[in-house]
């Protein structure tokens, strides 16, 4: 599936599950049907429900209980998911902004947490690294979330993950392995000198026009 298709598969997604809000008049508290349900009541991947998911739950919309389901957060006005989504989504510059932002954010959580990284940080990230379930996307992803997750900022973690679901609709970012270690030595070093040039020589940042 090209980019923009999947662009238009996220952005119907969200639209039919805020009509189903609003027609069903779900408020605070109220369950939504499961990630399964949805899917197939929308006739949508279950992948594409998730990342749906996932924006409206870092909007506050939404929030997942576990064990017990999806459930409506205090109302919030529902278009500002279409605004957003079709703001970043349509706009070619701000798809360039986008890719800026998620690379800016994540050198500043590196050097964050550089200046009082442990040698049980470094563990868990070589243990992410080895992990023979995930590569690409889904390595980047779980690197990056420990990373914020040890940073201790919470509003700079919600700001990633929402920039970083948006910013992989209309980018493959796609790291050379070197990069994740270079990081991890670079950390242990101390070298906050050569953080951009790390992500610079390691990505290969497929666009979709």
């Amino acid at each position: 599936m090209s980019g923009t298709q999947t662009v238009k598969v996220y952005e119907e997604v969200l639209h039919q599950i805020k009509m189903y809000i609003e027609q069903h008049q779900l408020g605070p508290g109220d369950k939504l049907p499961s990630e399964r349900e949805l899917s197939e009541l929308l006739n949508v991947g279950r992948s594409s429900i998730r990342e749906a998911f996932r924006a409206l739950e870092l909007l506050g919309l939404i929030e997942t209980r576990r064990g017990e389901g999806t459930f409506m957060r205090t109302y919030r006005p529902y278009h500002m998911v279409e605004l957003l989504s079709t703001f970043i989504l349509h706009e070619a510059r701000t798809k360039e902004e986008l890719a800026a932002a998620k690379m800016m954010l994540e050198i500043e959580v590196i050097h964050h947490v550089m200046t009082a990284v442990e040698s049980s940080h470094i563990e868990v990230l070589h243990k992410i690294l080895s992990d023979n379930q995930q590569s690409g996307a889904k390595l980047h992803h779980a690197f990056f979330q420990y990373l914020f997750e040890v940073s201790g900022n919470e509003l700079l973690n919600r700001m990633w993950q929402l920039i970083d679901g948006f910013a992989n609709t209309v980018h493959d970012f796609d790291f050379q392995p070197s990069f994740y270690h270079d990081v991890i030595e670079g950390m242990e070093k101390k070298n906050i000198d050569e953080l951009r040039s790390w992500y610079e020589k390691g990505i290969n940042l497929s666009k979709e026009s």
